[in-house]
């Protein structure tokens, strides 16, 4: 399918800087153009290549100020945000190139209790159990399990191998990617006399509201006893680990890696990065950003603070205690030199 330039500007509320029927079929990075691609340029380290690139069309910000002029042959669209004006054409694209799938393919498993909505798509060999909910245009791709007495909102997307467990509330427009777990047993043992593990039954739920997107292989535990809760909007990345009870706010962004241990509350608009471990039974404020590999171990009650470090503390700390650190040898040797000094004075 080909877009043209004006059309493009025409969806992101942009102004063409060239030709305005110049068309696109295909997308490029800025360093990789090529003829017939459109691609985009957010970040200024990357402003050289927009100088030689052989995109047909650059998404820029509208404050961009170019050092010498691009290729006859590219044209540029000015918007407010060049990176979130892409999302948008990436989604426009996806939505032109998705085939859009409903019915049930032969080989599932639907109970005869179970309610679906209009425009449902179950693939084969998906499992849908008994007391099931599931709203229109639901998609549930082959070889996902969705247990007893679960529901599911409008528009949810369920890819290939997610399970679902029982009991589960999940909202709608939600997205979960491969090999996602929903609703398993919360870790859960208590010694006993016998120098062994007795298993805490995990009776709760898992309840995931709107927009929530978890990506793949991800497992959010069911609670002990009530919910552990997904808030609305919130994005989890792949290969995160959601302990039982967890509450996680609105909005809130969790990067790959991340362990919470149960029973932790994160409040809303949080970030927080690649191989996090944040300890259990705390609370994190909202617009706390935890930077990567770093671990918590008690609670940030400061909303919008930034820490960084295992364990976490606050950036500028961390950071000028690295810098102390790195110079640690420097450091030493400049002691063992005064000592030396010390000792020939007291000669």
């Amino acid at each position: 399918m080909e877009f043209l330039a004006s059309q493009i500007a025409e969806l992101l509320n942009g102004t063409v800087e060239g030709d305005s029927e110049i068309t696109v079929n295909k997308l490029s990075k800025i360093e990789e153009g090529e003829l017939n691609s459109i691609s985009f340029l957010a970040n200024p380290a990357y402003q050289e290549f927009l100088y030689d690139t052989d995109a047909s069309i650059v998404i820029v910000n509208n404050d961009l100020e170019l050092e010498r002029p691009v290729k006859d042959t590219c044209t540029l669209i000015r918007v407010e945000n060049a990176y979130e004006c892409f999302a948008k054409v990436l989604e426009a694209y996806s939505q032109a190139k998705t085939v859009v799938k409903n019915g049930i393919e032969p080989n599932s498993y639907i109970a005869k209790t179970a309610v679906l909505g209009d425009d449902v798509y179950v693939g084969a060999f998906a499992y849908i159990g008994e007391n099931v909910k599931i709203g229109n245009n639901v998609k549930i791709y082959p070889n996902s399990f969705v247990g007893d007495n679960t529901t599911i909102g409008d528009n949810t997307i369920v890819n290939a191998g997610v399970k679902i467990y029982h009991e589960c509330e999940i909202g709608s427009n939600c997205t979960f990617h491969s090999g996602v777990v929903i609703g398993g047993d919360g870790f859960g043992f208590a010694p006993n006399k016998e120098n062994d593990y007795t298993k805490i039954p995990q009776l709760g739920n898992v309840i995931i509201e709107d927009h929530v997107e978890i990506g793949a292989n991800t497992c959010v535990d069911r609670a002990t006893m009530g919910s552990t809760i997904i808030k609305k909007g919130a994005k989890l990345d792949n290969l995160i680990q959601i302990g039982h009870n967890v509450v996680v706010g609105d909005n809130t962004v969790i990067v790959s890696q991340t362990g919470i241990a149960g029973s932790t509350k994160i409040g809303k608009n949080c970030l927080i990065g690649g191989q996090v471990g944040i300890v259990g039974h705390l609370t994190i404020a909202d617009g706390v950003k935890i930077a990567a590999q770093s671990g918590v171990g008690y609670s940030i009650t400061e909303e919008g603070k930034v820490v960084q470090g295992s364990p976490a503390y606050a950036m500028g700390e961390y950071k000028r205690s690295y810098v102390g650190f790195r110079k640690l040898p420097e450091i030493l040797e400049r002691l063992a030199e005064l000592e030396k000094q010390i000792k020939v004075k007291d000669i």
